[in-house]
């Protein structure tokens, strides 16, 4: 997996879903670019994830280590204009985690990764040249660079499935890779 600006912001469903896989710590350091979060986005899945029941808290402690370790990045807006264009996607997408995320990299043009398909396709719309991943993309990426085996593979796809909530799209590119090594 290549990433092809020097940043990559995390939108809140991706966040979930590394953390629900046990391994969020190991899934940042296989990226090679700078991983952040929007404070938007750190503020509600901080409290999303000390919400879930006591034996995943172990998300929010990663999620809140890798920010003590330097691996995530957690970054407000700087300037008028991105304040502003946070404002206006909010009112398209109906999302302040992904309207911020959208809005800081557009502006800083960073790299975005996200699965919400309303983001996906306004990013597309708004910013073209920005590229956008998406959590079997990251996850695929870091189980080849971890040297994973099938059986391990299926372990945190099972957890991100059951814990995170998330199967990616029919649509996805990756979902046939996703359902082959669930089985």
């Amino acid at each position: 997996m290549q990433v092809n600006h020097s940043h990559i912001l995390l939108d809140a469903c991706c966040v979930l879903n590394f953390c629900a896989s046990g391994n969020f710590l190991g899934i940042l350091k296989s990226i090679s670019a700078e991983v952040v979060v929007t404070t938007v986005v750190q503020e509600y899945e901080l409290k999303t994830l000390q919400r879930l029941k006591q034996e995943e808290n172990e998300g929010a402690i990663q999620f809140e280590e890798a920010i003590e370790q330097g691996l995530l990045i957690v970054v407000d807006f700087e300037s008028e204009q991105e304040e502003e264009s946070y404002v206006n996607y909010a009112a398209i997408l109906g999302d302040d985690g992904e309207s911020a995320t959208c809005a800081i990299a557009v502006h800083r043009q960073w790299a975005i990764a996200t699965d919400d398909k309303r983001a996906i396709a306004f990013i597309q719309k708004e910013a073209p040249y920005l590229q956008i991943l998406s959590t079997p993309e990251i996850i695929k990426h870091w189980s080849e660079a971890a040297g994973l085996d099938l059986s391990e593979i299926s372990n945190v796809l099972n957890t991100i499935r059951l814990k995170g909530r998330y199967l990616p799209a029919k649509t996805h590119p990756l979902r046939s890779w996703w359902e082959a090594a669930l089985k």
